[in-house]
C-alpha cells in the first residue's frame, strides 16, 4: 500500500462526510443521471442540513468529549440517514462496539435497518467488514464483535438490558410509554459516547418537546439543533407566469432571507404545500422555519386548546381582584414543585423548583405569604400535606385551603372530581370572549396542553390522570395543575385591585 493510498484510509477511517461520499449509498425519489444513466442509489454526499449538523456534533465532541443531542427537523432533511450513516461508519470501524436505534413504529424500524443493510450492501470491498448475522433487527460483525441493533419504542423494556455505545432515537417526539423508556433505554445508554434523539414536531407536551426546552435554556448535557425546511434545494418548484408575492409571504421571506430562503422557486413550493395541506399549523409543524414554529400545535386531543393559550400569551390585561396563588408540590422523581399567581384575568409569575423537601416547600411558600398580598393559597394534597401542616403550624392556616383532587366537586353535574372542576373552570376562563392574560412561556404551553379528557355516561367531564399524562410525555403538568388550582373555589379579598409591591388599595369582593 502507497503513501497516497494510506492517507484515503486514514481519511476514511476519521473523515465522515468524505467516508459517506466515498463509502456510502442513499435510495432517492426522484432519479437522477450519473454517467448516463438514470440512477435512484446514489453516493451520500451531505446536504446543507447534514453538513451543518455534522459541524455541531462535532464541536460538541470536541468541546465535551461525548454527543448529547436534540434534532429538530422537517420532513424528509435526510437527519436519520445523516446518523445512521454516522453510527454505521462508527460501528464498523472499531471494536466492541454496540449501536442501537429506537423509532416509533415497526414500518419507520423495518425502514431504517433497509437504510442499515444498504449501506452494507454498497459499501466497498476494502471497508466492508465481516459479518456473520444478518436479520431483521441486527447486523452483527463477528470479526470486530460489533453490532448494529434496532428496536422499536412501543414496550419500556425495549434496550433496557443492553450496554449502548452510541444511541439513535428516531421521531422521539412519536415515542409511546416514554415514562419507561427514560429509565430503561435511555439510562442503558447513560454512558454512551453519543446520544442522538431526532424528530419531527408533534405537538407540546411530549417527552422530545420538554427536552428540547430544557437544551435550549443550555439545561443538561444536551445540544438543540435545528435545521429549516429551506436548506433542502428540493423544496423548489418552477415559478409561474405572473406569481406575486402576498403581503403575509414578503414578510416571511424577508424574515428568513439571510438564512437561506433567497428565492422564489422556495416561495412556490411553500405556497402550492400549504394548499395540499390546508392548514398552515399543520405546515408549521411538518415543514418549521423556527423551531418555536414547530411546536405550535397539540398532538392529541386535549381539553385546552393551543390556540387559546397562544391568544393569552400575546395579550396583557390588568390584573385585579383576589390575590391567588397555586402551588402543585412535587410528588416524586423529577416532579417539579410549582407556584404560580393569579390575579382576575391575568396569570403571572411563575416559579418552579426541583427536589425540594416538606419544609423546603413549607420555606418557599412561607416567604410568598409574608412578602406578597396573598389572599389564598391552594396547595394540591397529593404531594402538599406536609407543607401545609407546617404551614399551619407557622400560623398561616386562614390564608392557605389543601386540596384534593379526587374529592366531590362544588359542580356535581359538569364535573366528576375537584381536578376536572378546576380545569374546567380554566378552560372556559381562557374560552371567554373577555381577555386572559398567560406568561409567555412555552414550558407553561406545554403542560396546558398535554392532559386529555373525556365525559362520562352522564356527560361528566374527566381528565386523563396525571400518572397517563406522565406516561405520555415523560412529566407531569406541573405549572398546568398550579394555574388549576387558583380556580379551586371563589376567594374573597379586601385588598389590592393591582398588585403593586408594597402598595394596595381597598378593594373587596369575590373572584374565582
Amino acid at each position: 500500500m502507497d503513501k497516497a493510498q494510506i492517507t484515503k484510509l486514514k481519511k476514511l477511517h476519521t473523515d465522515f462526510p468524505y467516508y459517506a461520499k466515498s463509502c456510502l449509498k442513499i435510495r432517492i425519489k426522484k432519479a437522477v443521471e450519473i454517467d448516463g444513466r438514470k440512477e435512484k442509489i446514489i453516493p451520500f454526499v451531505l446536504n446543507r442540513a447534514q453538513l451543518y449538523i455534522h459541524s455541531k456534533l462535532e464541536a460538541q465532541k470536541k468541546e465535551k468529549g461525548y454527543v448529547r443531542a436534540l434534532l429538530l427537523k422537517g420532513r424528509q432533511q435526510g437527519c436519520s440517514s445523516y446518523v445512521e450513516g454516522r453510527y454505521f461508519h462508527k460501528t464498523t470501524q472499531a471494536r466492541g462496539i454496540k449501536t442501537f436505534i429506537l423509532t416509533h413504529e415497526d414500518k419507520a424500524t423495518a425502514n431504517i435497518f433497509k437504510m442499515a443493510k444498504r449501506y452494507y450492501e454498497h459499501c466497498p470491498e476494502m471497508m466492508q467488514p465481516h459479518i456473520s448475522l444478518l436479520n431483521a433487527k441486527e447486523l452483527y460483525f463477528d470479526k470486530l464483535d460489533s453490532a448494529y441493533g434496532v428496536g422499536t419504542a412501543g414496550s419500556g423494556d425495549v434496550g433496557r438490558s443492553d450496554t449502548i455505545d452510541f444511541l439513535h432515537g428516531s421521531e422521539c417526539a412519536f415515542w409511546k410509554n416514554t415514562d419507561s423508556i427514560k429509565t430503561g433505554v435511555l439510562q442503558a445508554a447513560e454512558q454512551a459516547e453519543e446520544i442522538i434523539l431526532e424528530s419531527t414536531a408533534n405537538g407540546l407536551g411530549n417527552m422530545f418537546h420538554y427536552m428540547w426546552q430544557d437544551a435550549q435554556a443550555g439545561s443538561g448535557k444536551y445540544i438543540a439543533i435545528f435545521v429549516p425546511w429551506y436548506w433542502q434545494d428540493e423544496y423548489r418548484e418552477e415559478v409561474p407566469g405572473g406569481f406575486m408575492l402576498t403581503d403575509s409571504e414578503e414578510n416571511y421571506m424577508e424574515a428568513y432571507s439571510d438564512n437561506g430562503l433567497v428565492d422564489l422557486e422556495q416561495m412556490v413550493w411553500r405556497r402550492n404545500k400549504l394548499i395540499e395541506l390546508k392548514d398552515p399549523l399543520l405546515f408549521s409543524q411538518e415543514y418549521p422555519a423556527t423551531s418555536s414554529e414547530a411546536f405550535q400545535t397539540t398532538g392529541h386531543d386535549s381539553l385546552i386548546k393551543p390556540e387559546v393559550v397562544l391568544r393569552s400569551r400575546k395579550a396583557e390585561v390588568e390584573g385585579y381582584g383576589a390575590y391567588i396563588v397555586g402551588c402543585d408540590p412535587a410528588r416524586e422523581g423529577d416532579d417539579k414543585t410549582c407556584f404560580v399567581r393569579r390575579q382576575g384575568r391575568k396569570v403571572f409569575r411563575i416559579q418552579l423548583y426541583s427536589k425540594l423537601d416538606d419544609m423546603a416547600k413549607a420555606g418557599y411558600a412561607k416567604k410568598i405569604l409574608d412578602d406578597e398580598p396573598v389572599d389564598k393559597m391552594f396547595i394540591d394534597r397529593g404531594g402538599g400535606s406536609g407543607m401545609y401542616d407546617r404551614l399551619k403550624e407557622m400560623g398561616y392556616g386562614k390564608k392557605i385551603s389543601l386540596v384534593n383532587f379526587g374529592s366531590t366537586p362544588l359542580d356535581q353535574r359538569k364535573y366528576k372530581n375537584r381536578r376536572a372542576e378546576m380545569w374546567g373552570e380554566l378552560n372556559e376562563w381562557l374560552e371567554s370572549e373577555e381577555k386572559t392574560e398567560l406568561p409567555d412561556d412555552d414550558y407553561l404551553q406545554a403542560d396546558l396542553v398535554s392532559v386529555g379528557f373525556k365525559y362520562t355516561s352522564t356527560t361528566q367531564l374527566l381528565l386523563e390522570k396525571k400518572e397517563e399524562v406522565k406516561k405520555r410525555t415523560g412529566k407531569s403538568p406541573d405549572s398546568g395543575d398550579a394555574v388549576a388550582l387558583t380556580f379551586a373555589e371563589p376567594v374573597m379579598f379586601n385588598e389590592a385591585a393591582t398588585y403593586v409591591p408594597g402598595q394596595s388599595s381597598n378593594v373587596s369582593g369575590w373572584a374565582r
